[in-house]
């Protein structure tokens, strides 16, 4: 049989843990005798980024803005405990952080639906998308501990001297201090993400903020993804059939559980880390959660909602058998896969894409699944199988 043929290459990040070990596995079993792939490697394992002092984030970010796509695998963000358990240089940043920043990009997240594993919220029909404004706030925070009285103050010095200031709290006793930012360029870009985003996948936008009670600092993501809908995209979201929605968070929730899904929920940040967390444990796992983070000018990066799975990684490494779901991890090259054939014209890669993830439901479906999915599934007739059977069973099906 001819390989699929690639024009361009995908920007591969090599990961660390469990998902380093199924990511070989997953090009051996399920792409490579399928398609003859062609990828700009980087190795983000945690021993490499601390060998080249994190620099092959930097190199492999840059290496997406040059090719317009790329693939991760899960790595490990250092705490305390893996400094020592490395024997790292520094705790380093966490890649996914870094390359989002270069990237400016938007993180969009949804759930794999699959028939036998039902939605925890009874009226969930279709999946619902997570778009995570990935910059500043809480994650780019300035915080203090106030060890007695004080007085804290919000205090801004322009160029030519002026001053603002605003009073935070008169401290009575000890407590803490936080202070966070972000810019209008960064809204902005994440408000052009989103409606790109929904016009490419033909589904409604909806907004969430608490601007009622963040008069100025909530009030202002409003007020960019109004002025931006209003001046530029309306049009277009009428032409398609769609919608843009702003509501508060609280509001928002609600109407989120009463709904069939089916649509884009768009979050600040610390919002879009939580409730994207909640989304794909309600739909069944977190394992079974995709992501894409998308740059203003189209640049796509694809990888699995999820971390290296530490725990079946060091059962693995004492020989012991692992059942770890895969999907997400098959689910983000076959993303990256679908997303190149776009932007090359490549029917073939295209339909290959399509035929991975439907073999990969299929096996599932049908019954085969790995122990999480197991635990969840309602289909009367299943079997649970460990690791790298499952993939086995999903290469079978596409080879059909």
């Amino acid at each position: 049989m001819d390989k699929i043929q690639m024009h361009t290459p995908l920007v591969e990040m090599d990961g660390d843990e469990m998902t380093r070990i199924l990511w070989q596995a997953i090009k051996e079993t399920l792409l490579l005798p399928f398609v003859d792939l062609k990828c700009d490697y980087y190795d983000l394992g945690l021993p490499h980024r601390d060998e080249t002092n994190d620099q092959v984030t930097v190199d492999a970010a840059r290496a997406i803005q040059k090719y317009g796509v790329g693939v991760k695998c899960a790595t490990i963000t250092p705490n305390a405990q893996r400094v020592e358990e490395y024997g790292l240089k520094q705790m380093w940043k966490s890649p996914n952080g870094t390359i989002r920043a270069i990237l400016d990009g938007t993180v969009f997240r949804t759930p794999v639906v699959v028939d036998g594993i039902r939605p925890s919220v009874s009226t969930w029909k279709k999946p619902i998308t997570i778009a995570r404004h990935a910059y500043g706030d809480i994650y780019k925070n300035s915080e203090l501990y106030v060890d007695g009285t004080a007085k804290a103050e919000l205090a801004v010095t322009y160029p030519d001297g002026r001053e603002e200031r605003r009073l935070i709290h008169d401290f009575a006793g000890p407590g803490v201090l936080m202070g966070m930012h972000n810019t209008d360029a960064s809204i902005e870009s994440f408000a052009r993400s989103c409606f790109t985003y929904a016009l490419s996948v033909g589904q409604d936008l909806w907004f969430s903020t608490k601007d009622t009670i963040s008069k100025t600092y909530d009030h202002r993501f409003k007020d960019i993804f109004a002025e931006l809908y209003e001046s530029e995209y309306r049009a277009a979201f009428e032409n398609a059939g769609i919608s843009y929605f702003y509501t508060l968070i609280d509001d928002a929730v609600a109407r989120v559980i009463r709904s069939e899904g089916g649509f884009i929920w768009a979050c600040k940040n610390y919002d879009g880390d939580v409730m994207s967390d909640m989304v794909a444990t309600a739909f069944g796992s977190l394992a079974m959660m995709t992501s894409v983070l998308v740059s203003p000018d189209g640049k796509y990066e694809y990888e699995a909602a999820h971390g290296t799975v530490t725990r079946h990684y060091y059962r693995h490494l004492k020989g012991e058998p692992t059942s770890t779901n895969s999907v997400a991890t098959i689910f983000a090259w076959s993303g990256a896969l679908r997303k190149r054939a776009e932007l090359d014209g490549l029917e073939d890669l295209r339909a290959f894409a399509d035929r991975l993830e439907a073999a990969t439901i299929r096996t599932i479906e049908e019954g085969v699944m790995t122990g999480d999915l197991y635990a969840l599934s309602a289909l009367p007739d299943k079997k649970r199988v460990d690791s790298l059977p499952f993939l086995r069973e999903v290469a079978a099906r596409l080879a059909k």
